[in-house]
């Protein structure tokens, strides 16, 4: 196969950019054939491409080879499962699913792994992260003492809520800010430092913004190892913050700014500790700035390898069974706050599930908070 036929489903912002920058020829080896749509106008933008009401219709016509799943994110599930029981390639956009359980399912659905099932991370294709993804996982830093994010640049005012009924709320969206925006950021988080046995969640719901969702959140995160970990994030605060600060046995490092540094001490903290005879004197180190530019390829990079990975067998940047983990991480810090106890992980995807049935039906009643 030289030419992998795609369908898209879902036009709204972020299936209607996947769509242009495939029918504009951007991505080598995928071809728009497809595209679905309830919305007839959305539809007819795509000349090159048919378009469909249904993704039933989409799928019985044979034109496609693979779909980019852009719906809400309810749908992500039941089409991603309807999509890989046909025998298609499928590349959903985050979240994979609203929470643990329906997750499962969807990774469940990929029985052929001949056919390619990913998810749009495009992060992951930052050069600041992967740069250190790749210092923590080949232990040049040593051992992680603590983690500490702060990611508050996600500002979001009433008007971009009030523009579809279904965001942030628990029977549209499912979520707020951990669900959408952060997400990727908890992606990231787990695919640097892997997944914390424990979770605790502080969430205000609707703090800044009149939704039924969290959109202020404190997380603190425990692992086996001993490292600790904290996580803020809000739609409401301006102008917001980034800044990742990792501890470690042999150092600190910080981004920030579009600025990757490294201070590092000239011996372990844990040696110093115990080794020098001076009490208040900090470890003799130095900084080291790290040269990076740009923020990769973005989404436009996650398409090109989702395509190769089908006509030549690359690796995936972001297989689609790895978005449980973020998943995960968002449905156990709100679990924490609405129980108001830290959550043990791996999380009962079932328990999850109940609770947010229950908000979505004390949603129902004018009760969602």
């Amino acid at each position: 196969m030289s030419t992998v036929r795609i369908g898209v489903v879902g036009l709204g912002i972020m299936g209607a950019g996947h769509a242009a920058n495939i029918a504009a020829g951007k991505i080598k080896g995928l071809e728009l054939t497809a595209v679905v749509s309830s919305d007839v106008a959305k539809r007819a933008r795509y000349t090159s491409a048919r378009g469909f009401s249904t993704t039933e219709a989409m799928i019985a016509s044979g034109l496609v080879d693979a779909v980019l799943i852009a719906t809400p994110h309810y749908s992500h599930t039941s089409i991603g499962i309807q999509a890989l029981k046909a025998g298609l390639h499928v590349l959903v956009e985050k979240p994979i699913s609203v929470h643990k359980a329906d997750a499962e399912k969807l990774i469940g659905a990929h029985t052929n792994k001949k056919k390619v099932f990913a998810a749009v991370f495009n992060q992951r294709t930052d050069p600041y992260f992967k740069k250190i993804r790749q210092l923590v996982q080949s232990g040049e830093l040593g051992a992680i003492r603590r983690i500490q994010w702060t990611i508050t640049d996600w500002f979001r005012t009433n008007s971009y809520y009030s523009s579809s009924d279904w965001r942030a709320t628990w029977a549209g969206e499912g979520g707020g800010v951990l669900l959408n925006q952060c997400l990727h950021n908890l992606d990231l988080f787990q695919w640097i430092f892997g997944m914390p046995q424990r979770a605790t969640g502080f969430c205000s719901f609707g703090r800044y913004h009149p939704i039924e969702a969290e959109d202020d959140v404190t997380a603190y995160f425990e692992y086996a190892s001993g490292t600790h970990a904290t996580l803020i994030t809000s739609t409401g605060e301006a102008p917001g913050t980034n800044r990742l600060e990792i501890a470690t046995e042999r150092g600190r490092i910080v981004y920030e700014n579009d600025k990757l540094s490294f201070t590092r001490n000239e011996m372990p903290m844990s040696e110093f500790s115990r080794t020098s005879k001076e009490g208040f004197v900090k470890p003799a180190g130095w900084d080291i700035a790290i040269p990076l530019a740009g923020h990769g390829g973005q989404h436009l990079e996650i398409l090109q390898n989702f395509a190769d990975a089908i006509i030549e067998g690359v690796p995936l940047l972001a297989p689609a069974a790895e978005g449980i983990h973020s998943v995960e991480l968002a449905n156990a810090i709100v679990l924490s706050a609405w129980t108001k106890k830290s959550v043990d992980l791996p999380l009962n995807g079932k328990t999850y599930a109940r609770h947010l049935k229950q908000k979505i039906a004390a949603a129902k009643l004018g009760r969602s908070r």
